[in-house]
């Protein structure tokens, strides 16, 4: 390690009691007081460079300067009866001076509330004093680069959407606004961390079929996937969700919960509109180191739109044509514990028929190191997880990390008791990690990186055997907000706050580590006891092979076929 200059700070307050509590702290002491001299030299030296940096005026990338638009960048928290389902975070109005294509022309969108948006707050769906000491929250004075890549595509921005607590819910009870309901089912979970994407987009969906009072939606929506949070809503709320290739999509701009699975997806009731926003967004920015080489360059980026209307067309002119395609459905996937019998028999039937009906060969495949998966991303992500969540570390390698969101560390025992009654997921992060530093050892979150690899492969083999794979998505259809949330009830503990989210993920979260693209695909309904008149929707995960996104919008395309061709026999 390279040691630039040897000053002390004229200003240094530090004592070498600091640092041998510093020393304490890693177990040792230290008893030479010549070494003790020579060492604080050494840390005030740091703190030289350290506070040379923090008067150095920050720098913005060009490419994350906010776009000039056509409005202004004047934001506002909507009215309850334009917010009907607590969907919105803030509204606002954006649209590009100058697109450069109109692949999204006026096409209306929002975007999560962990992804910066130029003049509004990034919420994170937490109290503002997670980002602010004085409660109020700074302005993003970037776009991230999926925000600015939808504006140049002529997209008209309509706010940004509720989010869950630090985005650590599958489910939709936990943003600080309050509970974010299903537009099918008032009162019922819309699933999470990206709840009111999803929400915005089924509810503009429904509006055109009913008389409902929605408030303002958004016909397309983009969310945040480090564990589901893309497909989870998308499976509870009937539309489709895309956990793309993980470092297709650039991650710059948006908060992160680990580098590692840290995923920007697109969220969309048809089919074309998810190819749209993948083109759109995908593609090396020069900024987000978890785009490996094999990310494509803008220029590079597959056309998926015209893939995916090609596909269609050369199905229509030749229809059950033999293409050669087979779907695996994965054995282990369907015995997950938490699977309802309900969900497990319809997207079994559902893929078995719809496929089959548009020539599909459909076989069971079995992965056995799939029940494993909810384990290896746990152990390889929880350790670590508090440090770019919570507290806003780096990573250790290059990184553009969003400069008006200064998180707010170590918590104060308000803070603590806040989130308690939250998120208390949140807090369970915070003690998982001092718990991996004082009792665990590090190379056991090191052999679970190996184990993402070994499990990473054991998907690999099985894709090569067949084109996609299907599982269940979310494991239930949306189930009420805990009673004990909704009535708001001092009394309840924190399982009684997080029985219901637990399990969620399980059949998502494995494909994060490993970065494979997953899709949500609509597949069915559930009738709801005592409301005769709701059917809440059922969630079929498509799983593809990596950088191969393309093939998981052709298998859902062949699904839309199949349902058709099944619905005409009946």
């Amino acid at each position: 390690m390279s040691i630039v200059a040897i000053t002390e700070a004229s200003s240094s307050n530090l004592t070498s009691a600091d640092l041998q509590e510093l020393a304490v702290q890693l177990g040792i002491k230290i008893s030479n007081s010549k070494d003790l001299d020579d060492y604080l030299l050494l840390l005030k030296s740091f703190e030289v460079v350290l506070e040379k940096i923090k008067d150095r005026p920050d720098y913005v990338h060009p490419s994350l300067k906010p776009q000039v638009v056509s409005t202004s960048r004047e934001f506002w928290r909507p009215s309850t009866h334009d917010n009907p389902l607590n969907a919105w975070s803030h509204r606002c109005e954006l649209v590009s001076v100058s697109p450069v294509s109109d692949v999204l022309k006026n096409r209306t969108i929002a975007i999560k509330d962990n992804i910066s948006v130029g003049g509004l707050p990034t919420t994170l769906g937490a109290p503002s004093t997670a980002q602010s000491a004085n409660g109020e929250p700074e302005l993003s004075y970037v776009d991230a680069t999926v925000v600015s890549r939808i504006l140049e595509a002529g997209a008209v921005i309509k706010g940004t959407s509720t989010c869950e607590c630090f985005c650590a819910s599958p489910l939709s009870f936990t943003s600080n606004t309050g509970l974010v309901h299903n537009p099918r089912l008032h009162g019922f979970t819309a699933g999470g961390s990206s709840s009111g994407s999803c929400v915005l987009v089924a509810a503009h969906f429904l509006a055109s079929e009913s008389n409902e009072h929605y408030g303002e939606t958004a016909e397309l929506a983009i969310g945040s996937d480090q564990a589901g949070s893309v497909r989870i809503p998308a499976s509870f709320n009937g539309i489709y969700g895309l956990k793309p290739t993980f470092g297709l999509i650039p991650y710059t701009g948006a908060a992160s919960m680990s580098p590692m699975i840290d995923h920007i997806g697109p969220l969309a009731s048809r089919l074309e509109d998810i190819a749209a926003l993948l083109e759109v967004m995908a593609g090396y920015d020069g900024l987000d180191s978890r785009m490996s080489p094999e990310a494509p360059l803008r220029s590079g980026v597959k056309p998926y739109s015209k893939i995916l209307a090609n596909f269609r067309k050369q199905f229509q002119l030749k229809p059950r044509m033999n293409l050669g395609w087979s779907v695996g459905l994965l054995k282990e996937s369907f015995e997950m514990d938490g699977v309802s019998l309900e969900v497990r028999k319809i997207v079994h039937e559902a893929a078995t028929r719809c496929f089959t009906a548009a020539g599909v060969t459909v076989k069971e495949i079995s992965v056995p190191m799939h029940r494993d998966g909810p384990i290896i991303w746990t152990a390889s992500t929880r350790p670590s997880m508090s440090s770019p969540l919570c507290q806003g570390k780096t990573p250790g390698y290059l990184s553009f990390l969003p400069p008006h969101l200064q998180s707010q560390w170590p918590p104060s025992q308000d803070w603590y008791e806040k989130m308690t009654k939250l998120n208390p997921a949140l807090v369970n992060i915070w003690f998982s990690e001092k718990y991996a530093e004082k009792f665990s050892n590090p190379a056991i979150q090191a052999k679970a990186h190996r184990k993402v690899f070994e499990l990473r492969d054991a998907y690999d083999r099985a894709l090569n055997e067949v084109d996609v794979l299907v599982t269940p998505c979310a494991p239930t259809v949306a189930m009420p907000h805990p009673k004990a949330v909704e009535s708001e009830d001092p009394s309840a503990s924190i399982l009684d706050r997080l029985a219901t989210a637990v399990g969620v993920t399980s059949n998502t979260c494995p494909f994060n580590v490993t970065g494979h693209p997953g899709l949500n695909v609509p597949c069915g309904f559930v009738s709801v006891p005592n409301h005769p008149d709701v059917q809440l929707p059922v969630g079929m995960q498509l799983v593809g092979r990596r950088w191969m996104d393309e093939e998981l919008l052709q298998a859902a395309a062949l699904f839309e076929i199949g349902q058709e061709l099944c619905s005409k026999q009946i």
